[in-house]
């Protein structure tokens, strides 16, 4: 078969994109620490800072063509700004992360659900539409040691302003992030 008739080249480029919230420089210089830290003790590789972010929806490969759809479509979420406050470390063990997270206040149940809702309502398929929704921040990834003691967090909040696109082009070093879109939060 040519490489022009192979299935891959019938297909249109895509986008692997999701929705986050991005944390200020500051929580990101500290978290990216903690990460360190960590994977010094425990082994594994550390988020860098510029990476660091609190996932909504992910929603893998989109054409490239519906992209603009896809921001109209965050476009008609209307949550409101909120204080969000990471005060727990967590180790999950199956798939070897290391995370900070926090409870899920109101106002982010709401963004996540109303953003949900927008996506399939504009025929998006999120990747992670089966999974409960778990606030945290991925600090290790690969962690080598899991029995290595999860220290106590010292409480970081953060005003949530906005929340964006984010388009993740995936190479040897990690992934690499590209805010395509802000959408504002009101309040």
């Amino acid at each position: 078969m040519s490489p022009e008739h192979s299935p891959a080249a019938s297909r249109p480029p895509v986008a692997r994109v999701f929705f986050a919230l991005w944390p200020p420089a500051e929580l990101a210089a500290t978290l990216a620490g903690v990460a360190r830290d960590f994977a010094h003790q425990a082994g594994g590789r550390p988020s860098r800072q510029d990476t660091l972010h609190l996932t909504l929806a992910f929603l893998g490969d989109v054409p490239i063509s519906r992209l603009p759809e896809l921001q109209a479509a965050a476009e008609g979420v209307r949550g409101e700004a909120f204080a969000l406050t990471l005060d727990h470390f967590g180790l999950w063990q199956h798939n070897r992360i290391f995370w900070a997270g926090c409870a899920t206040p109101l106002p982010l149940a709401a963004l996540v659900h109303d953003l949900k809702v927008a996506l399939a309502a504009s025929g998006f398929n999120m990747a992670d539409a089966n999974r409960p929704f778990v606030p945290h921040m991925t600090l290790v990834r690969k962690v080598a040691r899991l029995q290595t003691p999860v220290a106590q967090c010292v409480p970081q909040q953060w005003m949530c302003r906005e929340f964006v696109l984010v388009r993740s082009r995936v190479a040897a070093s990690g992934a690499d992030y590209e805010v395509l879109t802000p959408f504002p939060l009101i309040g």
